[in-house]
Order: structure tokens, then C-alpha cells, then sequence
């Protein structure tokens, strides 16, 4: 069920903006019949919801085709001309450079970059937010990126670190393939971070887009030998703060208009 302002809410009008077979359309149906509740102040807030959403799982098709790389952390590599790889295996932004550009760049040059499924969730996030935010307006408020994994996010994506029980899976959240009798001379196979589709399929880097039961069989051939537990999907998933982001988005998009009538 969806809430706006505490009132359910009928998507029946809102669903008419969508085309037939479209993301957001998928997305809405599946809250509006769902278990969980989703609750906004605005309709503006879920719109962008629903944006972030399309644009998250476009992304992960885009890097998937890009050429990056699997490579764990102490293999990792990066452009040096956007990114200054750490001793930890992580890529922090240059200071000299935009960083519309050096998302961008990912995407584009992608086989001059290497790492794990962890960092490749946020690289999706940033590029989500590239499509939607201005320009100037992105790189002004994410001009910190440090990617690795969850520990050093940015204030504005932390809460997609977070995974949480719930009764709803959506397409664009994160979700987590876990193998728990790994075998330890590959720890890179404990589990697999992924983007849901929405389609039965998912994106995992390294693995690629598959459905369920591939990446589950992929998990069980780097088991320890003797090993009676098989890897499974866990009923959690990890969502950016998308109230928070829309806030964010709407200032500035305020902030643009009331500069554009004052020029």
C-alpha cells in the first residue's frame, strides 16, 4: 500500500504518466498490491522514487556491457586520470576533475577498471543519480566519492549498506545471493551483491545478468569440499534513502528556477 501524506494513495491517475510495460509502471503496481507500506509526503517524492528505480537497473545493464572487470580488491584498478586507486583496493576521486565525468568515464572505459560486486552497487547508484540530477547540481553535492563498498559511502547513499527484512522485493533494490560454505580459498565467492531487474533476472558484476538459479549454481561450484549447504537469495534488500534524495533533488531544482528569474 502507498501512503502520501498518510493517506493512501490511488495510483490509478499516476500510473496513466507511464507507458504500458514500463518500469515505474511495474514498480507501482507491485507497491500498490504489496505487503509492505510505502509512505511519502509528496507524489513528487515517489516519482522520483520510481525515476531512480529505471534508472538504477539501466545502469547496471550499461556497466555490464561496459568491460568491467572482476577483480578482488588487492588487483583493483581504475583510470588514474579520474581515479586515485588506495591501498585498501578502493578509488577515490580526484580533486582536479568533475565527478559527472569520472562516473562517466566508467561506463565508457570500462576495461581500464577492475574490482568486486561491492563496488560496483554504488558505481550504479552514482550514475542513477547522474541521469537525473543537473549537472552542476551533481557535482556540487557529490564531489566526495570514495568506491570500495559500504563503509565509505557518502552521507547521502549510506543507507543502501543497510540490509533489511522485507516482504517486498522491487525492481532496482539491492539484493544479496549467499553461499555459506564458501570454500575459503575463494572468499571472493561468499555471496554476490545484486541489482533486482524486475524481469526474474539480476545483475551482478562478474557474474553478469542471470537469472536466480545461474548465479545460485555459479555459488555452489566454489563451495568447500563437503560442503551440504547450498547458496540461496536472502529476503533482504538494501534501498538508498530515497526520501532524502528527492529533497535534495527538488532544492536544487528550486534553487536553478529561482536563479533563472533572477538572471
Amino acid at each position: 500500500m502507498i501512503y502520501i501524506d498518510n493517506k493512501p494513495f490511488d495510483t490509478a491517475a499516476l500510473l496513466t504518466e507511464y507507458a504500458g510495460g514500463s518500469t515505474e509502471r511495474l514498480i507501482l503496481n507491485q507497491m500498490a498490491s504489496g505487503s509492505d507500506s510505502y509512505e511519502y509526503d509528496t507524489v513528487d517524492e515517489l516519482k522520483f522514487e520510481l525515476q531512480m528505480r529505471r534508472e538504477t537497473i539501466r545502469a547496471a545493464k550499461e556497466l555490464n556491457r561496459s568491460g568491467f572487470a572482476f577483480e578482488v580488491f588487492r588487483d583493483s584498478r581504475a583510470n588514474p586520470d579520474y581515479w586515485i586507486r588506495r591501498n585498501d583496493g578502493g578509488f577515490e576521486l580526484r580533486r582536479d576533475v568533475k565527478p559527472s565525468a569520472a562516473i562517466r568515464d566508467i561506463f565508457i572505459k570500462g576495461s581500464e577498471y577492475g574490482t568486486e560486486c561491492a563496488t560496483a552497487i554504488p558505481i550504479l547508484y552514482y550514475k542513477a543519480l547522474l541521469e537525473i540530477f543537473p549537472e552542476a547540481d551533481y557535482d556540487r553535492l557529490f564531489d566526495e566519492i570514495y568506491l570500495m563498498n559500504w563503509h565509505r559511502l557518502s552521507r547521502e547513499l549510506r543507507s543502501s549498506g543497510m540490509m533489511q527484512r522485507v516482504k517486498d522485493h522491487l525492481p532496482g533494490d539491492r539484493r544479496y545471493f549467499a553461499n555459506p560454505d564458501v570454500d575459503p580459498r575463494t572468499p571472493e565467492w561468499q555471496g554476490e551483491n545484486v541489482i533486482d531487474l524486475g524481469d526474474g533476472r539480476y545483475y551482478g558484476h562478474g557474474i553478469g545478468i542471470q537469472r536466480g538459479d545461474r548465479i545460485i549454481a555459479a555459488l555452489n561450484g566454489n563451495r568447500r569440499p563437503g560442503a551440504d549447504r547450498e547458496a540461496y537469495l536472502m529476503d533482504t534488500a538494501g534501498r538508498p534513502d530515497f526520501k532524502l534524495l528527492a529533497r535534495l533533488y527538488q532544492r536544487a531544482i528550486s534553487a536553478s528556477a529561482d536563479s533563472r528569474q533572477s538572471a
